[in-house]
């Protein structure tokens, strides 16, 4: 029998078990459901399914994404055969749209009727595109073998803008618009029952609000939905990825201290912004409150504060760093052969940010070991310094976010190294 869910999410949040162990965003592979209240089951997968029983047929929170549709769809089968009414999509990431098809076309089946913001079709459109360099995003955040983002999405038949009440088979839900990680985002109140689907609102890690790969974020206004939310008194909180947590209290301190963490860098952020500072001066010295990043849900584990800050900067700045010559910059490997004839070649570039990265000064590696072969792209020597500087800091990051960069640096140059 699989391990109960609500009792695993107690051991991590009172430490006895480790987040590495489960980690909240795992490409992990069949789907377990369990009721985690009276017609009311969570399927965890990688983005979790939630599914209420109504006397109208079923209603899904969220419905998977292309790797996990089956499997969810399967588990939900597992607990109930009534049809599918209706979904909620939480926002339009892949990972949460997927299911809604397999249930619609099972045999006898009637279109299911989809729920979303009105913003999340022009999420599609985007994809749509952009889905070859969506599929390169993906290929390098989760190191997969080719690239790939999927088609094929299923709009939703009915948009709301702020809030939006339904009441399906005797179960009211009321469905709220926030922006945070996404500007289409839902979460979904069963007051009655006090059960909350936060969608990616929480995800048991560090908000995924500075992803440097993807779209703008919304740090501050995903706070508020988050304060918002404390001030129902959930007592049973579905996320959209990770655990499900139980019990007002408890709830009430992973939402707010998430909210803590937003806000704390949106303060420290637009403090010295206002103040004249370049987005490299803030990059390196705002900081997550230290009680905070002991936390087990705010673990840096897919995103980090650090790159939260840039996204600010993005937001309410613009793409211009401060630093005048990146207004109008040379090519990047112009510069980089100026660096390396002032250093005595590109190899003197390698050589020192081997001996950097040797003493632990990863950074500062990582700058000389890109120049170096900016420099001269050709050399394999140069590209096998590369590939160990940013090998030994994938091994050293916790997101997956920056494992999958330096990771992917390393084996683009592991790559011309050995094909010599």
């Amino acid at each position: 029998m699989e391990q109960d869910l609500l009792t695993l999410a107690e051991r991590l949040l009172d430490g006895s078990a480790s987040i590495e162990d489960h980690h909240p965003l795992n490409l992990r592979g069949a789907s377990v459901i369990q009721e985690v209240a009276p017609r009311v089951a969570f399927v965890e997968a990688f983005a979790n399914v939630v599914a209420i029983d109504t006397d109208e047929g079923l209603v899904l929170v969220d419905a998977a994404g292309p790797l996990h549709a089956q499997s969810a769809h399967d588990a939900v089968r597992e607990w109930s055969a009534r049809p599918l009414h209706t979904a909620v999509f939480t926002h339009g990431h892949v990972d949460h749209i997927y299911a809604v098809r397999i249930f619609e076309s099972e045999p006898g089946a009637n279109p299911a009727h989809v729920v979303a913001h009105e913003a999340l079709p022009d999420r599609f459109r985007r994809y749509e595109s952009t889905n070859g360099y969506n599929a390169i995003i993906n290929q390098r955040q989760f190191q997969l073998p080719q690239p790939i983002f999927p088609g094929n999405y299923r709009y939703p038949d009915e948009l709301y803008r702020d809030r939006l009440d339904l009441d399906i088979g005797g179960v009211e839900l009321t469905l709220r618009h926030d922006r945070g990680e996404t500007d289409d985002g839902t979460w979904v109140w069963l007051a009655d029952r006090k059960v909350l689907c936060t969608g990616d609102l929480f995800i048991w890690a560090s908000p995924n609000c500075g992803n440097p790969q993807k779209v703008q974020r919304y740090p501050a206004e995903w706070a508020a939905a988050l304060r918002s939310m404390v001030a129902l008194g959930p007592e049973l909180l579905l996320p959209g990825h990770g655990l499900p947590i139980a019990g007002r209290d408890r709830i009430a301190t992973v939402l707010a201290e998430t909210a803590e963490l937003l806000e704390s860098l949106v303060d420290q952020t637009l403090e010295l912004m206002n103040a004249g500072a370049r987005l490299d001066e803030i990059v390196h010295a705002v900081t997550a409150p230290p009680h905070l990043l002991d936390r087990p849900w705010l673990q840096p584990v897919y995103d980090e504060p650090e790159f939260v800050v840039h996204n600010l900067w993005r937001l309410y700045g613009g793409w211009y760093d401060g630093d005048p010559s990146h207004l109008k910059p040379s090519p990047a490997n112009a510069l980089a052969g100026e660096l390396a004839m002032l250093a005595g070649g590109a190899t003197a570039l390698a050589s020192h940010a081997e001996a950097l990265s040797d003493r632990g000064e990863h950074r500062l590696a990582g700058h000389l070991a890109e120049l170096a072969v900016q420099a001269d792209p050709d050399d394999p020597g140069l590209h096998r310094v590369r590939a160990l500087v940013f090998s030994r800091r994938a091994d050293l990051e916790r997101s997956t976010m920056a494992k999958g960069v330096f990771r992917w640096a390393a084996t683009e140059s592991h790559s011309v190294a050995h094909s010599a």
